[in-house]
C-alpha cells in the first residue's frame, strides 16, 4: 500500500480530535475522505503531513514509516498538501509562485502547467492577490504539481467555486490522477466526490465509520443520510 494510516490518534491540546483512525490509498488511486464539518478531516490531513502529531499509531508511506518526522521531511518524500487556504504568494505573481516551488528533474515543466491551465498562462503577469478564487486554486494545484509529487492531498479544493470552475477543475483532477500522480481528496462537493474517486472513507466525531468503493457508496442512501446529511442538503457533506 502506498499510503497506511494505522490506528492514529491526534490531540489539539487536550481534545481528543482523531480517535484510532486508519485509512489507506493505493498508488494510482484517488480516495475520497468526508464527514460533516469538525468530523476531523483536515486533522487528519495535517496529522499524514506532521503538522498536527499523531500520538499514537503509525503512518507510513511508501514504506518508509513518517509518523515522527518533521513536516518538512514528509514534504521531501513527495507528499504535497494544498490547503484549504491554498497558501499562494499574493504579492508575486503566477509565473513567480510556479517558478519557486520549481523542483530539479520534476516530471511536470512550467508548459505543462499552462498547459493543463491555459487561464495561469493568459494571467502569468497578475498578482496571486489579483487572481480569482478559481484561478487562486488553480494556482495552487500547478505549483503543488511544479514540486512532481507521488501524493497529492487536497483540502476542499473546490469550496465556493462557481459551477463551471467547478467542472474545470475536475476535469484537470481526471488528468492529473491519469497521469500517475496518486491523490487524497477531502470535498464538501459530493458530486465532485463521486466524479472522481476510487474509494471513500467517512470521518464522524474523529472515528472513520465507514469506507466503500465509489459504486458501492453511491448506492448507499443510508450511509450518505446518517453521516452526510444529504437528505437535508443534496449535494452537501
Amino acid at each position: 500500500m502506498f499510503l497506511t494510516v494505522e490506528n492514529i490518534h491526534a490531540y489539539y491540546g487536550q481534545s481528543h480530535v482523531l480517535q484510532d483512525v486508519s485509512l489507506h490509498v493505493d498508488q494510482g488511486e484517488l480516495v475520497c475522505l468526508l464527514g460533516r464539518n469538525g468530523a476531523g478531516k483536515s486533522t487528519t490531513l495535517k496529522s499524514i503531513m506532521g503538522i498536527v502529531p499523531a500520538k499514537q499509531g503509525k503512518i507510513q508511506f511508501n514504506g518508509v514509516d513518517i509518523t515522527a518526522l518533521p513536516t518538512y521531511r514528509i514534504a521531501g518524500c513527495n507528499i504535497c498538501l494544498i490547503p484549504e487556504q491554498r497558501g499562494i504568494f499574493r504579492q508575486l505573481t503566477v509565473e513567480e509562485n510556479l517558478k519557486l516551488a520549481a523542483y530539479k528533474g520534476s516530471r511536470w515543466s512550467l508548459a505543462d502547467i499552462y498547459r493543463i491551465f491555459p487561464r495561469l498562462q493568459e494571467r502569468k503577469r497578475n498578482g496571486g492577490g489579483q487572481l480569482s478564487g478559481g484561478e487562486q486554486q488553480m494556482l495552487a494545484i500547478g505549483r503543488a504539481l511544479m514540486n512532481s509529487p507521488d501524493l497529492l492531498i487536497l483540502d476542499e479544493p473546490v469550496e465556493g467555486l462557481a459551477p463551471i470552475i467547478v467542472e474545470e477543475i475536475v476535469e484537470q483532477l481526471k488528468h492529473i490522477r491519469s497521469s500517475g500522480v496518486t491523490i487524497l481528496l477531502v470535498e464538501q462537493n459530493l458530486e465532485v466526490c463521486t466524479q472522481l474517486a476510487d474509494r471513500h472513507y467517512i470521518l464522524e466525531s474523529g472515528c472513520i465509520v465507514y469506507q466503500g468503493d465509489n459504486e458501492a457508496f453511491k448506492q448507499d442512501t443510508d450511509v450518505k443520510d446518517r453521516y452526510l446529511g444529504v437528505g437535508e442538503q443534496t449535494q452537501a457533506v
